[in-house]
Formats: C-alpha cells, sequence, structure tokens
C-alpha cells in the first residue's frame, strides 16, 4: 500500500486479473471525514457461498498445525525470517510439501503485546516479505507496531514460496511488448501464439506447482501460519486481491477471525469476464479524473484548459495509434522501443495513484512531444517489476497462475473477445479494447480452473472491516460494497477519493478508524465516510 503525506519509493499493490502489477510511486494528499450510511450492489443471484471447513483439524494435518518457527536473521536490520510447511496437495497431504517463507518484525511496545499482524500487499504474485521490510514493519502507524508482531508469508507460487517459473527475461521482453489490440487477422494470431508461448513455458517450468497455487489453498497455508506463530485467531491486514485472500481465510474458518482489515476490496462473487470489465471501468474513472488534473497544469501534452476527458480520451488513443505504427525510442540498453503496448501499460501503471500523475504527465509529454518514450517505459517496467537488468520478478507468472486456477477464463476464443469488446469499450474508450483481448489469456492455460464465483459470507467471525475508496482504478467502490454486504459480520468505511486503497495514504479519517479497530478492537460504524 501506497503512503502519503510520507513521500518514500515504495511498491504499491494491485489486484489485477488480467496484468499482475506492482508499481513505485509517492505523493500527498488530504482528505476530509465525515459519516453517512452505506448503499449494497447486489452479487450475481447464481454464485454459491463458500463453505466453511470443520472446524477440528484432521489428523493427516496435525504435523503442520504442530510446526513452529525456527526465526533467524534474514539480511534486513530488526527482521527475522523463517520457513514453514505446508502440503502441496491439502487433498492428499502425503504428496509431498511446499515451502512458506515467512517473516517478522516484533513488537516494539510499549504496551501489552496483542499477537501477531500478518499484512497481504496483493496481486496475486505480490510478495508479503517485501512488503513488510519495506514499508508495514517500518510504516505502519506506530500504535499498531507497538503491539503486534508484524508477520508477512509469500503465498504458495510467490518470490519466496517456491515461486511459479514462466518466461525467462528476453521472452519476457518479448512477451509485454505483444499487441493486445490487434488489426487483422495476423496480429491476432501473433496474440493468440504469445499468450499459448506464456502458458506452455508456465506448464512446462513449473507443472507440479501450478495445479495447487489456488486462493483457497494459500489462505489454508495461512492457518498453519496462525498456529504456528501460537496466535489463536487471526489478525490481518490484506489490501487490493489481499481482500479477496482474506475474505476467503474468513469464509473457510469464520471461528478463528479476529481483526480483519480487507482494504481496496474484491467482490468473490463475480465471474472473471464481469470482474475484468468493472475493472476496465475502474481505470476509465481514473483516467477521467487524471484528464482534468492534466489539463489544468501548464504542460499538459494532451489538451489545454477546458479540454473534456473525452477529448482527452481520443488525443491519448491517436498517440496510441502512432506508436502502434512506430514505434520511438526510450534509451534502453536492451534495445526496447515504445509502442503501443508498452505505453498503455505506462499510463495504465500510473492510474493507481495520483501521486504518479505528475510523472505521468512529463512523460506523456516527452514521448508526444519530443519522441522521448524513457519515461513511459519506466512506468511499465515498474508494473512489471522489471529491473534494469532485464530480469523480471515472479509477480507476473504467479498473477496468471493463481487468477487462471481461481476462475474459468473470462474468454475462451478470439471469437469470444471480439463479440465482447464494445461492452469493455463501453466501460473504457480509452482503454476497453485491450483489456478485453487481455481477458484471453486464461483461455490457453495448461490446468484447467479449480474455483469458481462464490459469496462469502462466514457466518459467525467477528466484525470484519471492509474498505472501499469511491474512484478506486483497480477494485471499484461498488465490489467493496458487495463485500461488505455478503460479509455476515462485514462493515463498511468508505473513503471519498482517488488512488487504490485507503489505509496509510494521508487521510486522518481512515487511519483513526482502522487504528482503533486494530487495536482496541472497536470497528467503526457500518457506513463511515471519510
Amino acid at each position: 500500500m501506497d503512503t502519503r503525506r510520507r513521500p518514500r519509493s515504495l511498491r504499491a499493490h494491485r489486484s489485477l486479473r488480467v496484468y499482475g502489477t506492482v508499481i513505485a510511486a509517492a505523493g500527498l494528499l488530504v482528505s476530509a471525514c465525515s459519516t453517512g450510511g452505506s448503499t449494497s450492489s447486489a452479487s450475481p443471484a447464481g454464485s454459491v457461498a463458500l463453505r466453511a471447513l470443520p472446524e477440528a483439524t484432521p489428523s493427516a494435518l496435525a504435523p503442520y498445525y504442530g510446526q513452529r518457527p525456527n526465526w533467524r536473521e534474514c539480511g534486513v536490520a530488526g527482521f527475522e525470517c523463517a520457513t514453514l510447511k505446508a502440503p502441496l496437495d491439502y487433498a492428499e497431504p502425503a504428496e509431498g510439501d511446499i515451502r512458506l517463507a515467512v517473516a517478522r518484525k516484533k513488537a516494539t511496545g510499549p504496551g501489552k503485546r496483542l499477537g501477531s499482524l500478518l499484512v497481504n500487499p496483493g496481486g496475486p504474485g505480490g510478495s508479503a516479505v517485501d512488503y513488510l521490510q519495506a514499508y508495514a514493519g517500518i510504516g505502519y502507524p506506530a500504535t499498531v507496531r507497538a503491539r503486534y508482531d508484524m508477520v508477512a508469508v509469500d503465498p504458495r507460487g510467490v518470490a519466496r514460496s517456491e515461486p511459479v517459473e514462466c518466461l525467462d527475461g528476453r521472452r519476457m521482453d518479448a512477451y509485454t511488448q505483444t499487441d493486445t489490440t490487434p488489426d487483422d487477422a495476423r496480429e491476432t494470431g501473433e496474440l493468440v501464439d504469445a499468450l499459448k508461448g506464456f502458458a506452455e513455458s508456465c506448464g512446462k517450468r513449473s507443472a507440479k506447482l501450478l495445479r495447487h497455487v489456488s486462493t483457497v489453498e494459500a489462505a489454508r497455508d495461512m492457518d498453519l501460519v496462525r498456529a504456528a506463530l501460537g496466535d489463536e485467531k487471526l489478525t490481518y491486514v490484506g489490501a487490493s486481491y489481499g481482500t479477496f485472500l482474506g475474505a476467503t481465510y474468513a469464509g473457510l474458518y469464520p471461528e478463528r477471525v479476529g481483526r480483519l482489515v480487507l482494504d481496496g476490496a474484491m467482490d468473490p462473487s463475480l465471474p472473471a469476464r464481469r470482474m475484468n470489465q468493472d475493472q476496465t471501468a475502474g481505470f476509465e474513472t481514473a483516467f477521467r479524473s487524471f484528464a482534468k488534473d492534466c489539463v489544468g497544469a501548464s504542460g499538459c501534452p494532451l489538451g489545454g484548459a477546458g479540454t473534456s476527458p473525452e477529448q482527452v480520451g481520443k488525443n491519448l488513443k491517436a498517440f496510441f495509434r502512432k506508436l502502434d505504427s512506430t514505434p520511438i525510442d526510450a534509451g534502453d540498453a536492451d534495445g526496447r522501443k515504445l509502442g503501443e503496448a508498452l505505453a498503455t501499460t505506462g499510463v495504465i501503471a500510473a492510474m493507481y495513484d495520483e501521486g504518479a500523475w505528475p510523472q505521468l504527465r512529463e512523460a506523456l509529454a516527452a514521448a508526444m512531444r519530443d519522441k522521448d518514450g524513457a519515461g513511459l517505459l519506466a512506468l511499465s517496467d515498474s508494473y512489471y517489476e522489471r529491473d534494469a537488468d532485464g530480469r523480471y520478478a515472479n509477480l507476473m507468472s504467479a498473477n496468471a497462475a493463481v487468477n487462471c486456477l481461481d476462475l474459468p477464463a473470462a474468454f475462451a476464443s478470439p471469437e469470444e473477445v471480439e463479440k465482447g469488446i464494445p461492452a469493455f469499450e463501453k466501460a473504457s474508450p480509452v482503454f476497453g479494447e485491450g483489456l478485453a483481448w487481455a481477458s484471453l489469456n486464461c483461455a490457453y492455460w495448461p490446468v484447467g480452473p479449480t474455483g469458481e464465483p462464490r459469496r462469502i459470507e462466514a457466518k459467525g467471525s467477528a466484525p470484519i472491516v471492509v474498505v472501499g475508496t469511491t474512484r478506486d482504478p483497480a477494485t471499484p467502490y461498488r465490489w467493496a460494497q458487495a463485500l461488505a454486504t455478503q460479509l455476515a459480520s462485514g462493515t463498511l468505511l468508505t473513503y471519498d477519493g482517488d488512488g487504490h486503497t485507503a489505509y496509510g495514504r494521508g487521510s486522518e479519517c481512515i487511519d483513526t478508524a482502522i487504528n482503533r479497530y486494530l487495536v482496541e478492537g472497536v470497528p467503526p460504524k457500518d457506513g463511515k465516510r471519510c
């Protein structure tokens, strides 16, 4: 999660079901606080509810629940690390184990220790351990860090927990430059080949693991971690996709829910196509806010003062079309040029955080006026977690692996995409076509889905705080409304503002409400608005 009023370089969590994304951003925002009633967003009536697991621990899992972490130094001052085991397949524990990387920073005091607070930054595919060490363990409010051991576990298949592996850096470079707005049959074939190649590589390099990286399995792993830490109940802050992980835990183990904060919430009852389409609309909302901000500042390359957001969008689309036919130089050591695909990714990356809007404005100006694509390429690289040496973190691989296991594919064929494009373009004239084609990625996945859209009710759990931001680009506000309504003990906390997620982003109102809940156990009043 990124924070405002405290500028810093920090990877921000993402929740894209199409692209897996993480960018570095910082900025400033001051928000006001008020209280109001909540409204709900109905979930699909046909979705079934996630069923809770039996409260008794199966005997086959007893050795896993009996583990205790062997903490050791791990290269970051003040933090300790450990490795725990989980069954690769919970249905067949004897088939082998998977290793989970865990890190913690012990409570600083003063005050009585309240237990462990697990954090997850989202993704799927974001490293919770990196997030803990780079931010949560040192940047969460002091009142929270004083009372809790701050803990993170990389979910199975992610970063240090036996990562899913797919393409190497060179092939990832080619993959991220694939044209996702094909103009003819040849370009459509190239896109399909790229998606198939990515999927086949994942299937070859991570064949055994690929069937067992679902969110349900990751949530069960969190319960093993909870037990290993000696906590009777789970206290947890999950952001973006981390809300889906946390809500899934609550649905499976309602009686073990302690204090759960789900910030930038997802709606688990939605099928993949609806989810991607909603998210496309979220990016359009964010872009319109950016457009108004851009034309109000000097040097906006997309229009002058008074230019409508619609015209700004048309101007950006025209620029993308130019890049589609004639990429521009980006000063890249590996020879990459800025084409439509990477430029679009760079723009989308900045939609997550209004603090990145000035950077985007400057990058667009350099690209459009000076034919210098370095700024947009840098945004795109941070989005994909590509370093200066051309190496990629496993975010993109894990993102696809989890998403394609959790839900049936949004589209099964190029023909289905073509029929669906009008709905996506209605959701976003700027990004709709590209995000519709990108939604084809799971159609070619080497293993079938094990999940389905499900309501999560978690009947019998303690109060769960669901946080939604009204103009969140990646997790639309109505998702938070829907999840808070589904959860039997859900309470909705609303931030009226821009950007992805709310906690730790500069709203004293939001932070005070969540801090009080974590430290005192008092949830905010349902419907509270900040």
